[in-house]
């Protein structure tokens, strides 16, 4: 096929961002699109920005798409605005999703030489999740503004989150009864009391890293037998694992005793299976697959939580000192059934489905008059929530925006750079693992890194405490020094700041350039003051940015710890000029 024609598309002026959401159809048309336009057409240069639309080539597919832009981004992560359309001719046809789906599926099929049967299913799976969420949001009342009390506008972010991660094909696909998922679900406002178990307490399986640790699992009060300890477990999961035989024969003899539902309401957090009361959030197993992973907590996992909590302490303890204005949630005990399977071992599939993780709440952590915000919700794409930055900034000029914006990332990236190179750990501070605390002004005050599933070893530099856990627990634990990196500069640059930033040039186009020149200065600041290591000082001069491949990693059914990066135009090369704008020219070119 020709190289891409330029003159097919008009120069109409950029469509104006909605007033509203977009709809279902253009959520996930749009999302597929992101992913393309990232992990294929874009790396291959086969996409193109001209006027105010971006061209994209499926060049084996041989399909030629075309969509309107709302914005252009120095990183390729454009703003797209209405249908997309394809080439028929010479004409420009509108297809809908469903079509974009089924390009997708064909590319990638030609590209792999992999089919995957399972694509399609998942991407309607999504836009069903998608168009039950928007039909939910019409009919609730107004939700907590970030005015409100800091809980409520909390609360309010963790479950705005309406579409997703923007670039990962299925990003609201799940499995398990639509009817159940609404009422668990956080995009629907879900709050619910656990259900609970009382155990014998020989059939408990418990780890803690503190006194005290198990206080949050025990706080219902409750009428049970000397001897028997309490289990809490999300309702969900309580009513898919009822029916297993060994459960069964243990109600029947009385070794587990049902309590039904007991204590107060627990809100679902985005991530949904971890719930929160305002004191403690509890992660729990949910054998439902949300995006790529069936959201179980796997044995090593259960233990694994708990380990880090007691090996990370002193590495914890010295980035809080250094950096006073983060700081991570612990997890310092799990617990679950441990009823002996046909082997006289435990029961796995439901010594993972009943284990519980106790993550300490956000007042052991939050500064005194902040307020706690999901980062995801804050750097929405649209302001699906009160927490969004539109609604922070609340109108304000550009330098405000730039203010802000720096005080953000004196708080965001020192203590991740920190983790790494002095204490040999990859933290994971994606959008949805990171909470902005916000002081009365909307200013950033602190920020809190969560969920220790995610953070990672440097193995030559733990190789003592990793050689005293069992090799179940500790391999899964570990990245090498290579991918470890990956992982922080993927999860901190392009999955957190980039769209963090995205989010504040919507309010002001022209600040972009700015904007990213002031993460090189934070980048560079950490540089001049604690040495410049090859890695960093690589990261300075402008070398691609690892991208998590989502798309390719779905489609070849990985593991997300086997997930592939892809590279991306780096926005911090010295000789960019400051005023360098991204139109007319291909998306791989820098």
């Amino acid at each position: 096929m020709p190289p891409l024609n330029k003159s097919l598309a008009t120069a109409a002026p950029a469509a104006a961002s909605p007033a509203g959401l977009p709809s279902a159809d253009d959520v996930v048309a749009h999302t597929l699109l992101n992913c393309l336009l990232r992990e294929v057409s874009g790396p291959e240069q086969q996409s193109t920005v001209t006027g105010a639309h971006l061209l994209l080539r499926l060049p084996r597919r041989g399909v030629l798409l075309r969509v309107a832009l709302r914005r252009t981004s120095l990183l390729g992560a454009h703003r797209f605005t209405g249908p997309v359309l394809e080439q028929r001719g010479a004409v420009w046809a509108q297809i809908d999703w469903r079509r974009l789906a089924e390009y997708t599926q064909d590319e990638l099929s030609l590209r792999t030489g992999v089919r995957n049967d399972e694509f399609l299913h998942q991407v309607a799976s999504g836009h069903e999740a998608v168009a039950a969420s928007l039909a939910a949001r019409a009919r609730t009342t107004a939700r907590a503004s970030a005015e409100e009390d800091g809980p409520a506008a909390y609360i309010a972010s963790e479950q705005s989150l309406l579409f997703g991660h923007r670039f990962h094909p299925t990003p609201k696909a799940r499995t398990g009864d639509a009817g159940s998922w609404q009422a668990y679900a956080p995009e629907a406002g879900a709050s619910f009391p656990l259900h609970h178990l009382a155990v014998r307490a020989d059939l408990i399986a418990e780890e803690t890293a503190e006194d005290g640790a198990t206080e949050p699992l025990d706080r219902v009060r409750a009428d049970i037998p000397e001897g028997y300890r309490l289990l809490p477990a999300h309702p969900w999961q309580y009513e898919m694992l009822r029916g297993h035989p060994a459960l069964r024969d243990a109600l029947d003899r009385g070794d587990v005793l049902d309590l039904g539902p007991l204590g107060k309401p627990f809100a679902a957090t985005a991530s949904v299976r971890t719930l929160y009361d305002g004191e403690t959030f509890l992660k729990f197993s949910l054998n439902v697959r949300i995006t790529n992973c069936l959201r179980k907590n796997a044995s090593y996992e259960l233990s694994g939580a708990v380990a880090l909590t007691r090996m990370l302490e002193p590495a914890l303890t010295d980035l809080a000192d250094r950096f006073p204005g983060s700081a991570m949630l612990r997890e310092p005990a799990y617990r679950s059934l441990a009823l002996p399977g046909p082997d006289g071992t435990p029961d796995r599939a439901l010594l993972e489905g009943f284990g519980v993780i106790v993550r300490e709440g956000l007042s052991r952590q939050l500064l005194p008059g902040t307020t706690p915000l999901l980062a995801a919700a804050v750097a929405d794409e649209y302001p699906t929530g009160p927490a969004h930055l539109s609604r922070l900034l609340d109108g304000a000029g550009p330098q405000t925006a730039l203010d802000w914006w720096t005080a953000y990332l004196k708080l965001l990236v020192p203590p991740v750079l920190a983790a790494y190179f002095d204490h040999g750990l990859v933290l994971e501070p994606h959008l949805q693992n990171v909470i902005v605390c916000v002081d009365d002004d909307g200013m950033p005050a602190q920020v809190l890194f969560r969920d220790l599933e995610g953070t990672k070893l440097l193995p030559e530099r733990h190789a003592a405490a990793l050689a005293a856990l069992p090799a179940e627990v500790a391999g899964p634990m570990t990245y090498d020094a290579e991918r470890g990196w990956d992982r922080v500069v993927y999860c901190l640059l392009v999955n957190h700041v980039a769209e963090m930033l995205a989010a504040l040039a919507d309010l002001h186009p022209r600040t972009e350039a700015a904007l990213w020149a002031q993460v090189r200065a934070t980048l560079q600041t950490y540089a001049d003051r604690n040495g410049c290591p090859p890695r960093l000082a690589a990261l300075l001069a402008g070398v691609p940015l690892p991208a998590k491949a989502n798309l390719l990693t779905r489609w070849e059914r990985k593991a997300d710890r086997e997930a592939g990066y892809v590279r991306l135009p780096s926005p911090f090369a010295e000789d960019v000029p400051a005023e360098a704008a991204y139109d007319e020219t291909t998306w791989s070119a820098r």
